[in-house]
């Protein structure tokens, strides 16, 4: 009778098993192909489609993540067993309790990873022509959702996997520009436009400013709502002569890490890497096989090292028109880099799918095995980070190790001890011994110690872009204060409205690192030899970017603060628009102030410019309509004045262009997006309109990115990330056309000279600033030395090397296009051009200079001394126009607010 019972009991749960699966289509039901087959690729209308299919089966929970730039719905299916789909609530609230490590004990913290279930994301499409990523993505939801393995529901009963969708707008564009040409040996992914609408492949730059809409959403689910333990992104492409590159990663890593990311890292990278061995898929490379490093913040992989999680990045090869994995001699020997190489071999789209799968299958197999295990490391480096917070602690820099070095090097000297020569053959353990007292000479003075939490005034004077500071941090997890009321820490007085931040919480490691300098370790591939270049930027300290100003404070303090519920956003405060009978100044040293100058121009409100650079609108009706607006909506501070100024230029909009080239340029769409946000007018320009003359006729100013205008040398100018195969003309619809073309030193930089002289204006940024040169201007690169012939050449990389950092400037505060500007600043500066201007030159005026030989404040300069009186940016006259050539990245990534009004000054006639 029990036996019968049993038996009945089982068939009707395989029958209920087998009808939730018949619900769910196959992908080649619902796509018309199987996923991996070549030259297919399923567009984002249709994977959207099998997303709402799949949450049908009672293995899945479909969550609407938020919209996308161009407005589709964002997606993220949550795959678990039945009953953890029920309880998601429950165990997304103990993986919250443990990775921010609030008021819990270890005992209770072990037994919540006991009772929770390990958190895995998986997401693809990031990167839209890397079409491996959405595709895998879509075939590992579909195992995961079929299959009645052991392993499978051993891991779906372990772990909640959150499988989200990267770039629904790039997925459309990519695969319905590769799907349109039924000739399948002319497809391609040649696109015209960027896969994301503003900044296409930097929206892996995007995860701790977090400015475009699908930032915001992934880095809600995975820092405000999920916090899981492991992250994984999916990316092309492979170094040559191997399959894919992934964890772990080459050094150096960032020095603010709980050592447990670093280690775990290893862990589950070996655990991939075992795998793949396993199923007999060779070419996995990792640590040195590749350019990928931990050091960096800002990526969708990296950022969450910043939040203890354990982010994974794999960069596979293949797509859907087959390929040759090429042969690389130097890969076929097998070391601790590539352990298995591949051969030389025909590649084909499903190969590359079948690695994705059964890399995800790794992750997911090692977090159910160990998922205790993951929990409560999440807890711990939580834990280790409060205790940090609260007491004194010192990170180990290169700066402080240099610094032990120096003093006994100084010891040595003032006691007549000549210095070992290193000269042994073998050191025996011994090597760079020095004594222990020169330890807490630097590592344990008082001034060095890490900030124990960092104010924020709410009376500086812009104080809104403060609060798109704080913003940042509230949307990346971070735990902020607010003052209810005035209060007073050593001494100075802060006002109520003031923002607190202590390093006293779990993602320390991201708080010091939105504050504090990074310093990059000088990492050169051998002593003498050439620098290794980063994987991104060396030095990014967001605070300095957006020059907000705060104290640093390294004693324990507390006082009328309020804790911020996590994820709430704040605005700049409303400002009162008072009584004037007169009119109201702006001040430039506010960005928001731009967003009332535009709002009121384009009312047809009279607006005017002072002398000094600060903005006079009349007292009218209209005006005051405008005004309350902004300062409702803004926090633009409007100053009523009681007198008329004197000295007042009166202002209108230019005709402004962005210079763009087919495929899309990164820069000039980031500059698209900033003049969108500050309410400026523009249109893209492509080189073939340029080309065509009569410039002036339709506009006043043209802005060039960096990469737009080439060296006078050579014929392209600098690569500045992924250029495209451009395509010819006829192969291409009719509106793209007039997109295609570059500028040239022939046909280009005459048209450019003659809009200048006939009184238009251009901004030149970065390498663009070779328009100087084109025009034969009296100006030379600062950076050159004579070689054996007498020649001028460019300073090597072994003397000079300045990859993506923070240097403190100089600025003329006399200069209307400075406006706004201090006397000191930090500029972002990646390789920049610097200048010296000729003796004698007329027509040309420096604005911006560096005039000590160490202006590194964040990053890393080898050789910096060599900028010790050059210039970074000026203005020159050409006929009756003005030519502004800055060599930093003034608008860079949309983060370095601080030098945005060194572009928009000059956005006005």
């Amino acid at each position: 009778m029990r036996k019968s019972k049993f038996i009945g009991l089982l068939f009707l749960w395989s029958v209920s098993v087998t009808t939730a699966i018949a619900q769910v289509p196959t992908p080649k039901e619902h796509f018309g192909f199987n996923i991996g087959d070549d030259y297919k690729l399923a567009n984002y209308t249709q994977t959207e489609a099998y997303f709402k299919k799949l949450a049908a089966s009672d293995r899945t929970k479909l969550v609407d993540i938020g919209l996308t730039e161009e407005g589709r719905h964002q997606y993220m299916l949550i795959i678990s067993s039945p009953e953890n789909i029920k309880k998601l609530d429950q165990y997304k609230n103990i993986s919250q309790q443990l990775a921010r490590a609030e008021g819990i004990s270890e005992t209770q913290a072990h037994s919540l990873s006991e009772t929770g279930k390990a958190v895995v994301w998986i997401d693809g499409g990031l990167h839209a022509t890397e079409v491996v990523g959405t595709h895998q993505l879509i075939e590992t939801m579909w195992q995961l959702v079929s299959r009645n393995d052991a392993e499978t529901m051993r891991i779906l009963d372990n772990v909640i996997i959150l499988c989200a969708h990267a770039n629904p707008d790039g997925q459309e564009l990519v695969s319905d520009w590769y799907m349109r040409d039924t000739d399948t040996a002319k497809r391609n992914m040649s696109i015209p436009r960027l896969y994301e609408k503003y900044v296409g492949h930097d929206n892996n730059r995007d995860f701790y400013m977090m400015n475009m809409k699908e930032s915001q959403n992934i880095s809600n689910q995975l820092f405000v709502e999920w916090l899981p333990q492991i992250m994984y992104n999916h990316h092309q492409r492979g170094p040559a002569g191997s399959v894919l590159a992934g964890p772990p990663y080459r050094d150096p890593f960032n020095y603010v890490y709980d050592p447990l990311i670093v280690t775990s890292i290893d862990a589950v990278g070996a655990a991939m890497n075992n795998r793949l061995n396993v199923e007999g898929k060779p070419g996995y490379t990792q640590r040195a096989g590749s350019q990928f490093s931990t050091w960096w913040n800002g990526g969708l992989r990296t950022t969450p090292y910043f939040h203890n999680m354990v982010g994974l990045l794999t960069e596979i090869i293949g797509g859907p028109t087959p390929e040759n994995v090429p042969l690389v001699p130097d890969r076929l020997i097998p070391n601790g880099a590539t352990p298995n190489p591949v051969v030389p071999q025909k590649w084909h789209f499903r190969q590359s799918i079948d690695y994705s799968v059964s890399l995800n299958y790794a992750v997911l197999d090692y977090a159910a095995r160990y998922k205790s295990t993951l929990l409560y490391n999440i807890y711990q480096m939580g834990a280790n980070a409060i205790a940090r917070g609260n007491k004194d602690n010192w990170t180990f820099y290169p700066k402080y190790i240099d610094s032990i070095k120096a003093a006994n090097k100084l010891s040595k000297k003032a006691e007549g001890n000549a210095e070992s020569d290193g000269g042994a053959d073998f050191s025996f353990g011994k090597e760079d011994t020095i004594p222990a007292k020169f330890y807490s000479t630097v590592l344990q003075a008082p001034g060095l110690r890490d900030a124990r939490g960092y104010i924020i005034p709410a009376n500086q004077a812009d104080f809104p872009t403060a609060v798109r500071f704080i913003n940042a941090l509230i949307r990346s997890g971070i735990s902020v204060q607010k003052a209810t009321a005035d209060f007073t820490i050593n001494g100075i007085q802060y006002p109520a409205g003031s923002y607190i931040v202590k390093t006293a919480q779990a993602f320390r490691p991201h708080v010091i690192d939105m504050f504090e300098p990074q310093d990059h370790p000088n990492d050169f591939q051998y002593e003498g030899g050439p620098p290794i270049r980063p994987y991104d930027a060396a030095g990014w300290t967001l605070a300095f970017q957006m020059g907000v100003k705060f104290d640093r404070v390294l004693e324990g303090f507390d006082g009328p603060f309020e804790k911020l519920p996590y994820g709430q956003l704040q605005q700049a405060p409303v400002q009162t628009l008072a009584v004037s009978k007169t009119g109201y100044l702006l001040s430039p040293s506010a960005n928001n102030s731009f967003i009332a100058v535009n709002d009121l121009l384009k009312a047809g409100i009279k607006v005017s410019k002072t002398n000094s650079g600060q903005f006079f609108i009349p007292a009218t009706t209209k005006s005051q309509t405008v005004l309350l607006k902004v300062s409702t909506d803004y926090g633009v501070v409007a100053m009523p004045v009681q007198s008329k100024p004197s000295d007042l230029k009166a202002l209108a909009p230019m005709r402004i262009a962005i210079w763009n080239n087919y495929g899309g340029s990164i820069p000039a769409g980031w500059i698209s997006w900033l003049m969108e946000q500050y309410h400026f007018s523009y249109e893209f320009i492509y080189s073939s309109a340029i080309d065509a003359g009569n410039l002036r006729k339709k506009y006043d100013m043209i802005i060039f990115p960096g990469g737009a205008i080439p060296d006078t040398a050579r014929k392209r100018p600098r690569a500045g990330g992924y250029e495209p195969k451009i395509p010819k003309a006829s192969e291409l619809p009719v509106e793209y056309r007039s997109w295609l073309g570059k500028i040239t030193a022939d046909t280009s930089i005459p048209q450019l000279k003659k809009f200048l002289e006939e009184g238009g204006q251009i901004v030149t940024i970065g390498t663009s600033t070779n328009l100087a040169y084109h025009l034969g201007l009296p100006v030379s690169n600062a950076l050159v030395e004579k070689n054996n012939k007498n020649e001028l050449k460019p300073l090597s990389g072994n003397k000079y090397y300045i990859p993506g950092s923070l240097l403190t400037a100089d600025f003329d505060t006399t200069a209307i296009e400075n406006a706004g500007m201090p006397s000191r600043n930090d500029v972002y500066f990646d390789r920049s051009p610097v200048f010296k201007i000729n003796d004698n030159a007329v027509g040309i005026k420096k604005l911006i200079w560096f005039s000590t030989d160490r202006p590194l404040h964040s990053g890393w300069a080898w050789g910096q001394q060599y900028l010790k009186g050059v210039v970074a940016a000026f203005t020159a006259n050409v006929g009756t126009g003005k030519l502004l050539a800055f060599g930093p990245e003034i608008t860079f990534r949309g983060q370095s607010h601080s030098t945005f009004r060194l572009l928009f000054n000059q956005l006005y006639k």
